[in-house]
Parts: C-alpha cells; sequence; structure tokens
C-alpha cells in the first residue's frame, strides 16, 4: 500500500518537472527579435529618447553640416558586422578599429558627438541604453533636426565586443561606384535597389572632400554638366595632394535642408560624386530618381522605411554583446 503510494506521486513529480522544462524550453525558443521594440526603454530609462534627442538638436545647431554626419555613422556601423556600434571602437590591444578603415579614416565623424550623448544617459540610466541604439536615435532625430523625415525606431541592440575593420573595406560603398556595384552591396544587406536610391537621398545634405570628386569634375565626361563641373573646380584644384580636404556641398542648391534636391540634381547632371551621378545615367535607378525628383513625400516615405530596415542589420540580442559604458572602448 505504502509502495503503490509511493508509485502514484511519482508521475506527479515528474509531469510537474517536466512541465517546468517545456515552459523554460518554449521562453528559450522565443525569437531574440521580440526583444527588439518600441517600447523597449519605456520602463528601464523612459527618459532615454528625450535625452538624446535634446543633445541632437544642440549638435546640429552648433554645425548643421552634423546632421548628415550623423545618418553617415549609423550607416557606416550598420553595414560593417551589423548595427552593433564598432565602428566606435577605439584601437586598443584587442581592437583594430573601423576608424581607419580607407573608407572611414579622415571622412566619417560625430563620434564626440555620440560620446557626449552617451555620457548623458548614463548619468540618468547606468548601464541600461546600448551605443547601437543611440546611433540608431541620433540618426533618425539629425533627420528631424534639418527637416527630414522621422520613423519609429525597433530598439533593444547590444554593442559588440569585436571591430570589423576587415569586413569595411569589402562591405562600404565608395565615390567610385558603379551602379551595379551599388545594388549588390545594398543587396547583400538585405536592401532593395529602392532603398539604395531612397538611402543615396541622404546626400541632399552634408558635404564631400575635393578627393572623392575630383576626377568627376575633371573628366570631362557627359554626364556632368559644365558650368557645374566649372563651379566646383574653383576649390577643388585639378593636382592630387593640392586642396584635397577642401569641401564642397553634396547639394549645391540647399545644402542643409533635407528635401528631394538631391535627385533634381542628378536630373540635370549636377551629382557631386561619380556614386550619386550613376544613380540617373540611363540605368535602371533612372525611373526611382525621376519618381523622387517629383515627388518629395515619396521620397521621405520611403527614405524612413529604408532607415528602419537598414537599423534592422544584424543587431545583436538577448545576451550577445555588452552595453559598453563607453562608446570608444570595450567594458
Amino acid at each position: 500500500m505504502g509502495l503503490a503510494a509511493g508509485r502514484s506521486r511519482l508521475p506527479s513529480c515528474v509531469s510537474h518537472a517536466f512541465l517546468v522544462f517545456a515552459g523554460l524550453f518554449i521562453l528559450a525558443s522565443i525569437p531574440c527579435e521580440a526583444q527588439l521594440s518600441s517600447s523597449f526603454y519605456d520602463n528601464t530609462c523612459p527618459n532615454a529618447l528625450t535625452t538624446i534627442r535634446t543633445a541632437i538638436r544642440t549638435a546640429v545647431s552648433r554645425e548643421r553640416r552634423m546632421a548628415a554626419s550623423l545618418i553617415r555613422l549609423h550607416f557606416h556601423d550598420c553595414f560593417v558586422q551589423g548595427c552593433d556600434a564598432s565602428i566606435l571602437l577605439d584601437d586598443s590591444a584587442t581592437i583594430q578599429s573601423e576608424k581607419n578603415a580607407p573608407n572611414n579614416n579622415n571622412s566619417v565623424r560625430g563620434y564626440e558627438v555620440i560620446d557626449n550623448v552617451k555620457s548623458q544617459v548614463e548619468s540618468i540610466c547606468p548601464g541600461v541604453v546600448s551605443c547601437a541604439d543611440i546611433l540608431a536615435v541620433a540618426a533618425r532625430d539629425a533627420s528631424v533636426a534639418v527637416g527630414g523625415p522621422t520613423w519609429t525606431l525597433k530598439l533593444g541592440r547590444r554593442d559588440s565586443t569585436t571591430s570589423g575593420l576587415s569586413q569595411a573595406a569589402a562591405n562600404l560603398p565608395t565615390f567610385r561606384d558603379g551602379l551595379d556595384r551599388l545594388i549588390s552591396l545594398f543587396s547583400t544587406k538585405g536592401l532593395s535597389t529602392r532603398d539604395m536610391v531612397a538611402l543615396s537621398g541622404s546626400h541632399t545634405i552634408g558635404q564631400a572632400r575635393c578627393l572623392t570628386f575630383r576626377d568627376r569634375i575633371y573628366d570631362n565626361g557627359t554626364n556632368i554638366d559644365a558650368g557645374f563641373a566649372s563651379t566646383r573646380r574653383r576649390r577643388c584644384p585639378v593636382d592630387n595632394g593640392n586642396g584635397d580636404d577642401n569641401l564642397a556641398a553634396l547639394d549645391l542648391m540647399t545644402p542643409n535642408s533635407f528635401d528631394n534636391n538631391y535627385f533634381k540634381n542628378l536630373i540635370q547632371r549636377k551629382g557631386l560624386l561619380q556614386s550619386d551621378q550613376v544613380l540617373f545615367n540611363g540605368g535602371s535607378t533612372d525611373s526611382i530618381v525621376t519618381e523622387y525628383s517629383k515627388s518629395p513625400s515619396t521620397f521621405s516615405s520611403d527614405f524612413a522605411a529604408a532607415m528602419v530596415k537598414m537599423g534592422d542589420i544584424e543587431p545583436l540580442l538577448c545576451s550577445a554583446g555588452e552595453i559598453r559604458k563607453y562608446c570608444n572602448i570595450i567594458n
């Protein structure tokens, strides 16, 4: 009788253990993507987004060009091993910084703005908000600060403990790229040709160095307006090494406002970079450029959607990576 009673309790115990195990298994099986949410910091750091927005507005009001720099910083981060803030890491004994990559060195900027934002956020919510999320939010707020679109961000990215210097040259577009190369690069990141054209529209703001457009303005090609080339030659001498760092606005018409004039410029053969003008040069993207040139609302909507997609490139989630205390070094 006692033995029988003991046996009767065993299945119940086993069943309970099984249910607990099954529950834990189900929880563990929930995709990490569920942690990417627009409300990710609502409870853990409710003032994070307001703090970031105020800091970005201040930075852009001090230097209008910074808006373009912050959007580009997020882009260059996401295209190299995902949106993980790896681009912010400095050289160390274990890190070869992406800042030294050819497409980033003496080109990508805005690091000090992100460091300042991180310091402010850490002061209210230590160890909660990732540098990767700060980059994503900063890009969105920079767009808004110069009259561009806004978008709803999914948050919850974590920061990498590694750098992708070796990947940067292969994964980042260059000012000399042709259309097929650009389409291919974006496609490998899950971005469509239309996304690529929309994201290129961020060149409606910002500036480029003479080094990046010298060949285009002196090659006497048929896909550049002669008067535009002449204007740009004034501050960009023909000889390499002479005036390489002299700057010119990517959009000659409204260089400090986020609008669709970039696409109107392309139709007039006034794209500053070769990688700009190839978007309207008798190829498959001509129709998209024409559409955006006629409809600023379509461009704004597509740009916002493409930024959300780009922000979803290979984020670190759950327990992967870390939340850095300082964005330029691992913990």
